[in-house]
């Protein structure tokens, strides 16, 4: 294919909004950028079937955002304004719009009259507000709604304080700030946001280090962003440094424990630049949230939000770490122009997960961590393969269908495996140069999946031969794994393999088992692997043994929980409902659930989820209530 207007268009988008937000232009350069502008909005552009914004006729650059966080009514007031440009012909700007109750609109300063159009599920309705070729900005004031599906708000108790965090991707900054909510619309925006005054305010943007005394706080986030990176979070936190460029944010009660769990994160930032290049976003700081944070962390830039699940006392868990630093290039710096293009974030994070993993840990650990991820992989697109085929294709198909479908292990891990394919044809060397003039030339801008085949089969795969050998069809918009998917294998988790087997049989006693020698991803593995035939009598015994249920790795918890599910190992169950209740990460939740049922325990299913459904953010339940629907 060659490269087309769509294309051009992607790459002048960011050119043009870091130009035209940056504060120190002379009028010269605003002309140019003007003039840039109104030749972008002019072409064809991708299209995005998750918003109802139309870039090309009206775009926003810059977002100024006042708010007032009120924890008693769960609303947050605010004035959302934009700067603009505009086509020559434009007659209206379309904004996203899902559970806000909008007040009042404004154009260049004087009040408008607005329309609301018909809205559909999950996507919400477009706020069209008219505009001219002259008009320069839009303001809008409204309220969201207390059940706004971004938010979540943890209440306090006698122990602790109120807590609101956000959660904007896929396309959920909708229902807190009207938005151009795209991954293909940038802007750069600054803030003033009003909490209560025992409370810190954190943004994606420059974040303050200790409370202020009137509880107001600004904000600025001079590099261009797309909503999903738009992210608040207001409770009690401190702050502790653990780096030149690196802090962690938590309660008065995690302080202490994150900022030891997360010690290393300067040395995991050291090695992502020398991999790929300079950091673009000055700090990279890690906020804990409460355990009902649906996801393990989410990248939002300078300010990656991370679920407490990680902290496990040992630092096992920064593999998380360093896949949300990754997004700093792929994913925050390079952008997938639209959900459908979900890969070019996570299948290029993973990947550069897996080397800052090797840089700082050595290969024997991130191959643990790859071969997890393969066999997980497998697993999982065998299940995709009797629903849906086309949903193991990279290339996404979610027209009509919620973006969250798509983030599924084809993105993350089939995208790794890709990209560790292509280096084990090309060589590390000439892939790792490939991918550092990837991310400079297109720093600030966003990438589709056709303008990606464009610029690989340039760049690095011009050799016929070796175009051949890729076989960029068959991965990107073929089924499965292809025939020439990487052989991932790792020496210790195949003697992990062959432990639980002797075991099982019989031919190892568990007193044998090497548990004590092993690192959490041994230990998971093993108990990830134990077969049917194994009795509950049996895993009890493993228990007894090795006290594997008082563990404080998350990850091997979680796997034990599983097993006394599936084992019915009734002497878990009360750890199982506290788990369930206190911790709405969904990765663990969907295979919890999934297993009360598979099994026949459907009511404890159900009586667990009532206690816990009002600790969940809406990521997670609108996944729990539609596997428990039928139950």
């Amino acid at each position: 294919m060659k490269f087309t207007f769509i294309s051009i268009c992607t790459l002048l988008i960011g050119l043009l909004v870091i130009s035209s937000c940056s504060t120190n232009l002379d009028n010269s350069n605003e002309n140019k950028s003007d003039a840039r502008s109104q030749a972008i909005l002019n072409m064809k552009r991708a299209t995005d079937h998750h918003s109802y914004s139309k870039p090309e006729e009206a775009v926003v650059t810059h977002l100024e955002w006042d708010a007032k966080v009120d924890f008693e009514t769960r609303t947050v007031y605010a004035t959302a304004t934009y700067s603009i440009n505009t086509s020559e012909d434009a007659k209206k700007i379309l904004l996203d719009i899902r559970e806000l109750d909008i007040l009042s609109v404004r154009v260049d300063g004087s009040e408008t009259s607005f329309d609301i159009g018909d809205g559909q599920a999950f996507i919400g309705a477009p706020l069209s507000i008219p505009v001219t070729p002259s008009s320069k900005s839009v303001s809008i004031t409204y309220n969201t709604q207390p059940g706004a599906d971004a938010f979540l708000w943890v209440e306090g108790n006698e122990n602790s304080n109120p807590f609101l965090f956000t959660q904007s991707q896929a396309i959920l900054a909708r229902t807190w700030i009207p938005c151009q909510d795209s991954p293909g619309v940038r802007f750069t925006y600054s803030a003033k946001v009003e909490v209560p005054n025992n409370l810190m305010a954190l943004m994606s943007a420059v974040n303050p280090t200790e409370k202020s005394t009137d509880g107001v706080y600004t904000f600025v986030m001079d590099q261009p962003i797309p909503s999903y990176l738009l992210a608040l979070a207001v409770g009690d936190v401190e702050f502790r440094s653990v780096g030149e460029h690196t802090g962690v944010y938590a309660t008065p009660d995690l302080i202490e424990a994150a900022a030891y769990e997360f010690g290393e994160m300067e040395d995991l930032l050291v090695a992502a630049e020398g991999l790929y290049g300079k950091y673009a976003w000055e700090r990279y700081d890690l906020l804990v949230l409460p355990a009902a944070f649906p996801f393990g962390g989410m990248e939002n830039p300078r300010l990656t939000f991370a679920t407490p699940t990680i902290i496990a006392g040992d630092r096992s868990l920064v593999s998380l770490v360093a896949h949300e630093l990754a997004h700093s290039w792929s994913g925050n710096l390079v952008t997938n122009s639209t959900w459908d293009d979900f890969w070019l974030n996570e299948g290029f994070t993973v990947y550069f997960e897996q080397r800052i993993m090797e840089a700082v840990y050595g290969r024997d650990i991130s191959e643990m961590l790859a071969t997890l991820s393969y066999r997980g992989l497998v697993d999982e697109v065998s299940e995709i393969m009797d629903l849906n085929p086309d949903d193991t294709h990279l290339r996404l198909h979610l027209k009509g269908r919620n973006p969250d479908d798509g983030m599924t292990a084809i993105a993350y891990d089939k995208g790794y495996l890709f990209l560790r394919m292509i280096e084990e044809t090309v060589g590390r060397e000439t892939f790792d140069d490939f991918l550092s003039t990837y991310f400079s030339k297109h720093a600030f801008t966003v990438m589709d999946t056709d303008n990606f085949i464009e610029y690989i089969e340039r760049e690095l795969l011009a050799d016929e031969q070796t175009r051949k050998a890729v076989n960029l069809t068959a991965w990107i918009d073929g089924a499965g794994l292809p025939d020439n998917c990487p052989n991932v294998y790792s020496e210790r988790i195949e003697k992990v393999d062959n432990a639980v087997a002797k075991w099982a049989e019989g031919g190892l006693n568990t007193s044998d088992i090497p548990w004590g020698e092993w690192l959490y991803q041994e230990r998971y593995r093993f108990l990830k692997s134990i077969p049917e035939s194994v009795t509950v009598e049996k895993l009890d015994d493993l228990n007894v043994t090795f006290n594997v249920s008082g563990t404080g790795n998350n990850e091997v918890l979680f796997a034990w929980l599983e097993q006394s599910i599936l084992k019915q190992h009734t002497d878990s169950y009360p750890r199982l409902e506290t788990f369930l209740i206190n911790v709405g990460r969904r990765k663990f939740l969907t295979p919890l659930y999934s297993a009360m049922l598979e099994t026949g325990q459907s009511q404890m299913a159900k009586d667990i989820y009532k206690k816990a459904r009002p600790n969940y953010h809406s990521v997670s339940t609108g996944t729990m209530d539609e596997l428990l629907a039928d139950a």
